[in-house]
């Protein structure tokens, strides 16, 4: 029988343990440390790939850390959650309140009052243009969105091809530091940021409200 010269070699037990299994921890220990490293949600088939084990492995695996992280005698405080067709390590929802005092008191307290609230703008009504941000806060909001940009916490928005103009939205570092999953986990910031709690008063369509406020 003849193969292809370009096939390449899928595992096999018969073959012996995967390098990863002959390191400390094994092939736990390496999808801990990919993990660690992304920037999204990776699927089992591509932890399968650079692991050079089977995908069945990985997803028992994966199965085994969450279970891990859940239980046990050491409760932690992240969590291993599967979204978006991949898994990534999180902070426990548990913890958001300090988590997010952590990022409001700390890594954000070099931002002002004004780049704040323009972030809560933001991260309520995206894609959002500048335009509508300052409507919203009635000043002028260009250096402010200028800062934002530099810190990573929003990005310019696909281009939708209608309006023309540059839409802005949070980016997953935003969520990261929140110790959130997606946007639909926002907490209210209005106590946090004064002079913004009405902010889903300003369009009827707001996505904020329609999930989060029930109709009388």
């Amino acid at each position: 029988m003849s193969q292809g010269v370009n096939a390449a070699p899928s595992p096999n037990p018969a073959q012996g343990p995967a390098a990863v299994d002959l390191l400390p921890g094994g092939l736990d220990a390496g999808i801990e440390a990919v993990l660690m490293v992304i920037d999204e949600p990776i699927g089992a088939p591509a932890l399968a790939e650079v692991l050079e084990v089977g995908e069945e492995r990985v997803t028992a695996a994966l199965l085994r850390l969450r279970a891990q992280y859940d239980g046990g005698d050491t409760p932690r405080g992240f969590e291993l959650r599967e979204l978006a067709g991949g898994w990534r390590i999180f902070s426990r929802r548990d913890f958001a309140p300090f988590v997010s005092r952590f990022v409001i008191d700390g890594q954000t307290a070099r931002l002002t009052q004004a780049a704040l609230e323009t972030l809560a703008v933001i991260a309520y009504r995206q894609p959002v243009s500048r335009g509508r941000i300052a409507a919203i806060r009635g000043v002028n909001v260009d250096s402010v969105v200028r800062t934002l940009l530099t810190r990573g916490l929003i990005h310019e928005a696909p281009d939708d091809g209608e309006s023309g103009a540059t839409l802005y939205q949070t980016t997953s570092y935003f969520l990261e530091r929140l110790g959130l999953g997606s946007i639909s986990e926002l907490p209210r910031l209005s106590p946090h940021l004064p002079g913004v709690g009405d902010i889903d008063d300003y369009d009827v369509d707001s996505p904020w409200k329609s999930a989060n406020h029930e109709t009388t």
